[in-house]
Parts: C-alpha cells; structure tokens; sequence
C-alpha cells in the first residue's frame, strides 16, 4: 500500500506580518532553519521507509494543494529542493481544509490508487523528525486497518491559542495497545483557566490539524456527512486540466463550493456514540509548532544567554527575551525586555510578546486600507525573477529587476507609461516592436509608451538591470499581455 503525502499549502500567515505577507505568507519563509517550511514539511518524511521497514508501504511523492497566487513559489521551492510533486493542485480560491483534503484524494485516486494519506499543513515546524516518522508510521497501520487518525500534540503550558482534542479509551488494534486512543471530543480554544483544567486532567492534547487515512475513506465519509462539499469537488474536478506543474480545477464550480474545515466537516462526526468508523488520536511529543504567532516563532529558535533570539545585524545590550530580526537595517535593543521587533525594507513591527496575536490589528487595518503592505514585500517574486521598487515620485517609479537564467518575461505593452532599462550585470535580449537586440553591462534602451516588447535572459548568470518608469500610471495592471510563457492574465501580476 502506499503512503500519499498531502501537504495543505493555503495559509495567509497574518500574525507574522511583516515577514509574511499575502502574496508570500509564511510557509515559503525559512523561518526556523536554511529551507522553507514547506521545504521542511516536504523532507520531513526523509529515512521512513529505512527506519520503519515494518510497515510495508511505499512512500510517493506529495500532492501539494496551494492557492492559485502561491502555484510559482510552490513549483519553485520544490525545484530548489530538487524534489518533484506528484500533482500541485490548484483552489482558485481557498475554501479551507475538507474541500482541499477532497480535491486531493480526488487526484490520489484519479488512476485507480487507494493510497493512505498523510495530510499535513505546510507551516508547521517539528524538532524532533525521527518521532514524527515513527509516529507515522504507526499511523500509517492503523489508517491501513481502516481507521481515521490525528495527531494529539501533547501540551508542554496551558495553551490559549490552540484548539483542543479530548482523548478517551486506549484504542487496540495492530499491536498497538497503549499507543492511541479513541477520539472522544474536538475542543474550541479555552480561557486560561480552562486551559489550565485541560492540562491538569492529562486527557486533553492540542489539536494538531495533522490527519492519516485511507483516501477511499475520506471521500466516502465526505459525500456522507457534507455532499454538498464532495458533489461541488467532484464537479469541479470533472474539469481539471494541467497547465505546466500543475493541476487547475474549473474555478466557477470550485468558487461554488462550502466552505469547511477537516474537523467540522468529518472528524466531529465520528466522535458520535455508536460510529462505526474508528476515530483515533495518537500522542505526539516532537517539539512541535504552528509558528502561529511572532511569540511561537521566539519559543522554538535558539536563544543567547540572556534568552534573545536575534536574526541579521543586531545589537544588543542589558536586554532579555526578545525576538529581534533585521533584514535591512542595523537594529539595536537597549534595556528592553520582552518585545518583538521585526525590521523589513518596507515596515517595522515593535510588539510586546504578551500582544503576538494583535498583530492582525495591523494586517486588518492595511487590508481594509488596500495598502501595498499587506500583499507584497518590497522584493516581488515573479515566475521569471523579481523586482524591487527602489524609489518612485509622482509619475516615476524606479525598480531593480532580477531575471533568472532562460527565463523572459512576457511580451507586453503599456498604456499609460514608458520604461528605461539599464543593464548592470549579465545578457539581455530585448524585443522592441519589429526589433530584436542584445544589451550588455553598462548599455541601455528605451521602451515607449504602447510598444510591444519583451526581455529575457539568454544567458547562464541571473540578468540584473534597473528599470525607470515614467508615465501618468505605473501600476502593475498596466500590462497587456500577448503571449506568455507563464499562461498568466492581465489580472495575474
């Protein structure tokens, strides 16, 4: 039988602005370590079939379900971690966790498989690998054996911030008596004090949104307690195409769709007296994280003697427990203790840890304001390359590109402005209406206002140049788009 990763990649990552950011929220973020989380989440499952032989099952690439935005990123991350997907599947818009778990059992079964699915969220951290592959594999005999298992996070403090699973009986089967435990109950996050109850009592673990099951299983208990859900995926599925790395669903039809999470959908129901399908939690002691706050993030990083996480150039003098990143300036702390400041080109964010999950009272406030902040970082990451806005006025705006190697951009025109682009390291090949040319270092051209044109990358090193805008609009939606290798709209910037 096969284990089939499914990696859940739809997180906006709001509490942990202003490294997070809509269009490139936390999961693609190498918060704990040199890889992505979801390049964590991804080699997570690296040595199982050789330490759990046991087991039998054949480890397959993951399905990776992601919003349409975030479909480059993912495809990239993957390449860079030279690893491949089985499928990147596409939601036009999210419609959390159980329609996003049935699209890709849906996939994991399009060619007659019945794999056991292994559904992860792609934004979680975990210290200890080598107990969660084990823990998997347990899982992975139990879902085999027709149960449907979650992961209970055994609770170190009485957390306020996570939801809770309230564990019953031992559950025996496959020789693991004393190992996993009815699923008795799903909890709404507590007060303190009720918090404090949970812990005391030794019954209750933090929910882990960590799922095993058959993926037959799923999609028969989907159409049992939410058809609604299933016939509205199953009919957006009747469409799906590929385009490239990916799988794209027909949008109409998905947008159509309830939205529901895993827990709610499903998993409630099985809690029921008298179910039939085995609802099992087994404990999981990892040093596990949802890095859902800036305070969560402090807690799982190496800390200085004086209990300081400090990232990028930093000072620091007669100052304790904070969390203190730099991306783009010197940040110096004096006698403060406590606090979370996060310095990005764009935004600075100060904080005391004890107010981490305010912070989206600030991701609110530029969502309803429509400001740039909210969306994008300064350096916006493109399937080509990126760019970064180095400094704009009225009608001007000059920004720093970055083409990889055989990558273009499409080709385009511009209503309302014109371009100036000045090679400063590398080759590029310019398409100018009727004319094609080369430019190297330190040579530049001129694009007028309702030219067609196009630059690419012929080269084997990264194309930088900077390019000045000027014009009556500079917005990114002044494009038309006649060709593209991206297949993106004018709509996708």
């Amino acid at each position: 039988m096969l284990l089939q990763p499914v990696i859940l990649s739809g997180g906006s990552g709001t509490r942990l602005w202003p490294l997070s950011r809509e269009a490139y929220p936390k999961q693609f973020l190498p918060l704990t370590g040199e890889h992505t989380m979801l390049q964590e989440t991804v080699r997570r499952l690296d040595g199982l079939e050789r330490e759990h032989p046991r087991q039998g099952a054949g480890l397959v690439d993951p399905i990776v379900v992601c919003n349409e935005a975030h479909r480059f990123l993912v495809a990239e991350q993957m390449r860079a971690l030279g690893r491949r997907a089985a499928a990147i599947v596409l939601e036009p818009e999210g419609r959390n966790t159980a329609p996003a778990l049935t699209l890709a059992a849906q996939v994991a079964t399009a060619e007659g498989a019945d794999p056991v699915l292994l559904v992860m969220p792609a934004d979680h951290t975990i210290a200890d690998e080598a107990g969660f592959r084990a823990a998997v594999s347990d899982a992975f005999a139990l879902a085999s054996a027709g149960a449907v298992v979650t992961f209970g996070i055994v609770p170190g403090k009485p957390e306020t911030g996570y939801g809770y699973i309230r564990r019953g009986q031992p559950y025996h089967g496959d020789g693991l008596e004393g190992a996993a435990y009815r699923l008795e109950a799903f909890v709404e996050k507590p007060d303190a004090a009720t918090a404090e109850s949970y812990l005391a009592s030794g019954d209750y673990l933090w929910n882990s949104g960590i799922f095993v099951l058959r993926a037959s299983h799923w999609l028969a208990l989907i159409e049992r307690f939410r058809p609604d859900i299933a016939a509205a995926v199953i009919r957006a599925c009747a469409a799906v195409s590929d385009d490239g790395d990916f799988q794209r669903v027909d949008p109409a039809l998905f947008a159509a769709c309830p939205s529901d999470s895993i827990d709610y959908a499903v998993m409630e129901h099985l809690t029921a007296a008298g179910e039939s399908v085995p609802a099992v939690v087994l404990p999981l002691d990892v040093g596990w994280s949802d890095v859902g706050a800036w305070s969560a993030l402090w807690e799982v990083r190496e800390h200085d003697a004086e209990g300081n996480v400090c990232d990028g150039d930093t000072f620091v003098h007669e100052a304790a427990d904070n969390l203190l990143i730099a991306q783009h300036r010197m940040l110096a702390a004096i006698g403060v203790n406590d606090l979370i400041v996060v310095e990005t080109p764009d935004a600075v964010l100060v904080a005391d840890k004890a107010h981490a999950q305010d912070v989206k009272a600030v991701t609110e406030s530029l969502r309803r304001a429509q400001r740039n902040e909210y969306r994008h970082h300064q350096r916006v990451h493109r399937p080509w390359g990126a760019y970064e806005s180095i400094d704009q006025g009225a009608r001007y705006q000059v920004k720093r590109l970055t083409v990889k190697p055989g990558e273009s951009l499409s080709l385009q025109m511009h209503h309302h402005r014109a371009e100036h682009w000045i090679v400063v390291s590398g080759t590029a090949r310019v398409s100018r209406g009727e004319e094609t040319f080369l430019l190297t270092e330190n040579q530049s051209t001129y694009i007028p206002v309702g030219t067609r044109h196009r630059l690419e990358n012929p080269g084997t090193i990264p194309l930088e140049l900077i390019e000045v805008q000027s014009g009556s609009y500079l917005g990114e939606d002044d494009i038309v788009r006649y060709e593209d290798r991206y297949n993106r709209d004018a709509s996708d910037c």
